[in-house]
């Protein structure tokens, strides 16, 4: 099935992020996206921005789109549904983003088993296309929807397909990682500022660090614990610094939070 008109219910970051990045690459043309938001305000804007069609109603995208994103909070997704359930075209493919939805949750509130269903859950990065989302689908949908899908997805950063009892996971380690990570950052910027250094020169050295870091993982493909053995040099600094860390109980934190995380998108 050639899929032409993409449908976004939902205009908030993350969409604009996948709509950017969609536009960005040449994916699609704005004339193929349609979308519709909470607020005249961000319509317009998302209109100006990037030059998309602006439905009337949640239901005109539903009956518009032959890939459908339903881009909205887990507490707006029951009324969405609602909405949109009979004017949905057969065959559409739809796409979720709403954390702690299953597949199963997805199928029972749209009823309507001529559409496939994907869920998808990507993250913040996506803003500046350095996302990574995970990805799992039903049934319904096939080898070709699966991979236009993903490339779509990888518009805006990478895109994994993984089994669905993995997508809790994905939203501790990937989908809300993303503020752990800003807390690091501002915690190691706070103390260059408690040092003498310009908060806004704080802030630069810290996330170059970590983003050096991090392609320095992805791009070397070495354990983390070797790149961090290169850099604690005997005597060192460093090693003084990552003592404290472990004696402050660093991992055990991280892995206690992500837990909780974890946890709580299970029982969504």
């Amino acid at each position: 099935m050639t899929r032409q008109k993409i449908g976004f219910i939902g205009l908030g970051n993350m969409a604009t992020a996948m709509i950017g990045g969609m536009l960005k690459k040449q994916m699609v043309r704005p004339e193929h996206i349609i979308g519709k938001a909470r607020t005249q305000g961000t319509e317009e804007m998302v209109q100006n921005r990037y030059g998309i069609e602006i439905a009337e109603s949640n239901a005109a995208v539903a009956a518009a789109s032959d890939v459908l994103f339903l881009a909205v909070k887990p507490v707006f997704l029951d009324g969405v549904i609602a909405e949109i359930r009979d004017a949905l075209r057969p065959g559409t493919l739809i796409v979720s983003i709403a954390a702690g939805r299953s597949l199963d949750y997805l199928r029972q509130a749209i009823d309507r088993p001529d559409c496939a269903l994907v869920r998808c859950m990507p993250n913040t990065p996506a803003l500046v296309l350095e996302g990574c989302t995970g990805v799992c689908a039903d049934e319904n949908v096939s080898a070709e929807d699966l991979e236009f899908v993903l490339k779509l997805l990888t518009a805006f950063g990478t895109a994994h397909v993984v089994p669905e009892r993995l997508m809790d996971v994905v939203t501790g380690v990937s989908g809300s990682s993303p503020a752990y990570v800003f807390l690091f950052i501002e915690a190691m910027a706070d103390e260059a500022v408690a040092e003498g250094m310009p908060r806004k020169q704080a802030y630069e050295f810290a996330a170059q660090a970590v983003l050096g870091s991090a392609k320095l993982v992805l791009e070397t493909g070495r354990h983390p614990g070797e790149l961090k053995d290169m850099v604690c040099s005997p005597g060192g600094t460093t090693i003084q610094a990552v003592k404290v860390l472990e004696e402050k109980g660093m991992r055990a934190a991280v892995m206690d939070a992500m837990e909780a995380c974890i946890r709580k998108s299970r029982d969504m």
